[in-house]
């Protein structure tokens, strides 16, 4: 993760070769750095100097120019900001559910779909509340001689 001129941030995960080579090519990294992929007695070199070429631009003004390249490159977003990304739109990773924007259950299976059991509280909740509602469920599955709950039958 690198510090753009913004002081927003941009991911790379450029780990073979040829998307290294080419993360290189589009960012400027040194002709001289570039082999140091596989060196790593040269890796904190080559940080400083992805940090430094990463300083250059903004965030947004790296995303015009990294997007759609095989460069393995994504801006780092917040909350707010990933829900109208594209990429995410595209994959459906948000759903609403009673008015409230959550993350979408994963994994996702063909033959299994989840789905958000239940609303977000209308008021704050302890971090104890949800654990305990979690026990009680699990105990009144193992009563039930391990079968699931009506609930989570209906999730199924």
């Amino acid at each position: 993760m690198y510090e753009t001129a913004d002081r927003q941030h941009v991911c790379v995960g450029a780990i073979e070769p040829q998307f290294f080579a080419q993360l290189c090519e589009c960012v400027g990294v040194p002709e001289v750095l570039r082999g140091a992929r596989n060196d790593r007695a040269r890796w904190p070199e080559l940080h400083a100097a992805l940090a430094a070429c990463f300083k250059t631009r903004t965030r947004e003004d790296w995303c015009a120019l990294l997007e759609g390249t095989d460069t393995c490159f994504a801006p780092v977003l917040h909350l707010s900001q990933a829900v109208g990304h594209p990429h995410l739109a595209a994959r459906r990773a948000f759903v609403n559910v009673e008015g409230v924007r959550h993350p979408a259950p994963a994994p996702r299976f063909s033959r299994t779909p989840s789905r958000i059991q239940w609303p977000a509280s209308k008021e704050a909740l302890q971090a104890g509340d949800p654990l305990e509602r979690w026990r009680s469920e699990r105990a009144m599955d193992k009563k039930a001689g391990g079968r699931l709950s009506a609930q989570a039958e209906e999730a199924t």
